[in-house]
């Protein structure tokens, strides 16, 4: 049985969402940060193959098990773009850093597009030592529209940008307990969780 893991990365919003959906299974869950491990670089093309890299790093410095997701932004109009390169979108054209140069970065690949269709993914792996033969991996995809207004200020990354139909907000409209229940990462967990107790490492709820 798990006790507690090190989750591969040192975005906040992410950790507090992960906490708070890994409670009820009774783990213990720290970021690689409160830890002192650096990220690593992520070079590869696919969100499976980064996540499976940040889990593995995360192990091996931490010697515990480790949890790491990857995850992103794909947009129809955009050939899938951001995608791999969400989180540093508009660095990597050169246009400043962070979430708000990312989503104005985003608006403006869009202009003229009529197509605003787009989709959160994530995909999660753990990793119970760093040479884990077997990683546990789970994906989700959450399906939305890229509006050019930003509308609320929860969430974090392109939330406030990312609009749902169905709820008839933005992701960053969504109260925490909202977001836990529908997020691509709420969905992709929920499908660990299941993993997980199928292999024996948390207790069936």
């Amino acid at each position: 049985m798990l006790s507690d893991l090190v989750l591969a990365t040192g975005n906040p919003g992410k950790l507090a969402e992960f906490q708070a959906m890994l409670a009820p299974c009774g783990l213990i869950v720290v970021s690689q940060t409160s830890l002192g491990i650096d990220a690593p670089p992520e070079p590869h093309c696919t969100f499976v193959e980064n996540a499976l890299l940040k889990a593995r790093h995360a192990s091996a410095h931490s010697r515990r098990p480790a949890l790491a997701d990857d995850s992103g932004i794909c947009v129809d109009a955009l050939q899938g773009a951001p995608g791999v390169h969400s989180a540093r979108y508009a660095q990597l054209a050169g246009q400043g850093s962070g979430d708000a140069a990312n989503n104005r970065w985003l608006i403006e690949q869009l202009a003229g597009h009529q197509n605003r269709a787009a989709y959160y993914y994530c995909v999660l792996v753990l990793v119970r030592t760093s040479q884990d033969p077997q990683p546990l991996i789970a994906d989700a995809i959450w399906p939305g529209q890229v509006h050019e207004l930003a509308q609320g200020s929860g969430g974090f990354g392109y939330d406030p940008h990312f609009y749902l139909p169905e709820q008839g907000q933005t992701a960053a409209q969504l109260s925490a307990a909202q977001k836990n229940q529908l997020s691509h990462r709420a969905q992709a967990l929920r499908n660990l969780i299941v993993r997980m107790q199928a292999q024996g490492l948390i207790q069936r709820q």
